[in-house]
């Protein structure tokens, strides 16, 4: 199992490439999460992506997670605020308290990130990095970043806060590598830059992409995975690749995330078999032909 760095304010944190989304675990009975976690941990997958709005109530899915009862060294535990019923609150008493909630609900006494889950147009960059620092000071969090923040939104805040940015990328979603591919074209709706730049500047930073929705076709909200009827080259590039690295098809659009580089897949199945099949993208290095492929047979211009 691969790893990548988290750059927090002191030391660094590294996690597996492939991430553990728990948006959906309050679908699952008891038993059934336990079953989720043990999945996740035999295929090597100890880092469990969370938000105080997942479940439906808050911190729902934080609390049904801690009662599973995780041995706490052995998983990183990320989580993001932020969102509230109808606005967004990045302020520095929501942060806090927030934080001290998820605390609470997830059973340990600090998180490995804390992410600002979406930008906030009232919000206050010296207060957000207050609510930072004073969290870091308190042991309560050990890294920090953003999620679906572009570049200028990103860099708002000083580096050090900065150790992440959850954005959505999939084969089905190219938009982040897109606008480098078909820079100053008039002739796709991919040529536009649609977050300032974000992979050059992430790169820059080193910040680390976390691409949620990897299966996601979000015009029909549904997976593209065996869609023949809309994505049929797609998955006929998919099955043949598969086939010749050895690997299950689930692996393969989770490779061609990792192959750009400074990247971090974020599952949202609960099925621990196809966790399995995911985990086995994290040593998995496609191709650069492969690669291209991939994004050609998914119906995206290449110039």
């Amino acid at each position: 199992m691969r790893n990548v760095v988290l750059h927090g304010p002191g030391e660094a944190i590294e996690v597996p490439n492939i991430a553990v989304g728990c948006m959906r675990i309050n679908e699952l009975d008891d038993a059934g999460r336990r079953a989720f976690v043990d999945s996740a941990l035999e295929s090597g997958l100890t880092f469990f992506d969370h938000a105080d709005i997942y479940g439906g109530a808050r911190h729902l899915c934080e609390e049904l997670f801690g009662a599973v009862g995780v041995e706490r060294e052995a998983v990183q535990l990320q989580t993001k605020t932020g969102i509230r019923p109808g606005f967004y609150d990045s302020s520095y008493e929501h942060i806090v308290r927030s934080v001290e909630e998820s605390l609470v609900a997830l059973r340990t006494d600090y998180v490995d990130v804390l992410l600002i889950h979406r930008p906030d147009v009232l919000a206050d960059a010296d207060e957000i990095e207050r609510a930072f620092e004073d969290l870091y000071a308190g042991g309560k969090v050990r890294a920090f970043g953003v999620s679906n923040h572009n570049a200028r939104q990103m860099r708002s805040l000083a580096s050090k806060w900065v150790a992440a940015n959850q954005v959505q990328f999939s084969l089905a979603h190219p938009a982040l590598v897109a606008a480098h591919l078909t820079v100053n074209m008039l002739s796709t709706e991919l040529s536009p830059s649609r977050d300032a730049g974000l992979l050059g500047a992430a790169r820059e930073d080193g910040v680390v992409l976390q691409a949620y929705s990897p299966y996601m076709d979000t015009k029909r909200w549904r997976t593209f995975m065996g869609d023949q009827e809309n994505w049929g080259k797609l998955n006929e590039v998919i099955e043949r690749l598969a086939g010749e690295y050895g690997v299950a098809p689930e692996a393969i659009p989770a490779a061609w995330i990792l192959r750009v580089g400074g990247t971090q897949v974020v599952t949202g199945t609960t099925k621990g078999e196809r966790l399995a099949r995911i985990a086995a993208a994290s040593d998995l290095e496609l191709s650069r032909e492969h690669f291209y492929e991939l994004y050609r047979a998914a119906g995206h211009v290449l110039p």
